[in-house]
């Protein structure tokens, strides 16, 4: 009996291999348009992904532009021993945590909360106006964003200084104050992205079962315990989701935002990552080391997606794998 089952073993195994190929070869033919449409996404990933991956070598190097990768001469990790001796560095770390975190804390629930606002709209009519409205913002560029910030808190015709006279006040420098800085750059982040970040969540809440509202009102549920109950837990996936790909970004406070409101007398308190690799880099040609400043953020980030999916998945048992 055991003799005969061993013997039969490799027959069972083929058999199943061929099944299983078969099957594979099945799913590929009849579904073969659609893996002709992810060709042109790949060929992107591959191109300006993960081919620019090459260069992360000149963070090990003394990179010379003239001699170029292959014949600048390897230095190992001198730009990092570097990186984590420089005082400035952990200045713009420490700047770069705390607009994240502000960010995260203030504007992160906002686009809930205009989700779940306009999803009570029942004017369909006045809800695309409002729509349209709120989304405006994020296709405008930072270079105009920034311009109509430095209008508005303009200390001579702004309108926020105006008003502040009006009221008795004296006018404020709001774009050289180290004390205002950082509100202004949360405060427009919020203003240009929010309204954009809602439609992930509108689209999450045109998901949930309708007949589960209709029994909640039948059961005397208002709008309110209807959002408490119903809209915000159908949100927690998408929520959770969200936030862990929010948490890979935490050290990515918005560079092109800040270098477009940021000058010298505000670096103390403004300078970031970003802008320090853009200042140390292109401004004072120390490509070396900017890399390095670069490989750390990503590392780090790419760290924070996987502890804040693992955290995610043992407290709330939701997580994006």
């Amino acid at each position: 009996m055991v003799n005969n089952s061993i013997n039969t073993m490799p027959v069972k195994c083929k058999r199943n291999l061929r099944l299983s190929t078969r099957n594979i070869r099945k799913k590929f033919i009849s579904n073969m348009d659609l893996y002709f449409l992810m060709i042109p996404g790949l060929l992107y990933l591959f191109i300006f992904k993960y081919l620019p991956m090459y260069g992360i070598v000149i963070a090990f190097q003394d990179f010379n532009i003239i001699s170029g990768i292959a014949k600048s001469e390897w230095v190992g990790f001198a730009n990092f021993i570097k990186l984590f001796k420089s005082d400035e560095f952990y200045s713009v770390l420490t700047n770069t945590l705390l607009i994240s975190c502000y960010k995260l804390l203030f504007t992160f629930p906002i686009p809930i909360l205009i989700a779940v606002i306009l999803n009570e709209i029942r004017n369909g009519m006045y809800k695309k106006v409002i729509q349209t409205i709120i989304y405006m913002p994020h296709f405008l560029s930072w270079v105009i964003v920034s311009g109509l910030f430095v209008s508005i808190l303009s200390p001579t015709s702004g309108l926020v200084n105006m008003l502040i006279k009006a009221f008795g006040g004296e006018s404020i420098q709001f774009m050289i104050s180290a004390k205002w800085f950082r509100s202004i750059v949360v405060t427009s982040g919020a203003w240009k992205e929010a309204g954009w970040g809602a439609i992930v969540y509108l689209a999450a809440i045109a998901g949930i079962d309708q007949e589960i509202y209709e029994a909640a009102r039948i059961d005397g549920a208002g709008r309110v315990k209807q959002m408490i109950y119903i809209t915000l837990p159908g949100l927690s996936s998408t929520i959770v989701l969200m936030l862990i790909l929010r948490l890979g970004h935490i050290l990515d406070a918005g560079t092109e935002q800040i270098l477009m409101l940021y000058n010298p007398i505000v670096y103390d308190v403004g300078d970031i990552i970003g802008t320090y690799v853009y200042r140390m880099g292109i401004g004072k040609m120390e490509y070396s080391f900017s890399t390095a400043v670069g490989l750390f953020n990503s590392v780090v980030g790419f760290l924070l997606i996987i502890a804040g999916n693992w955290i995610s998945k043992k407290m709330v048992n939701k997580s994006i794998w």
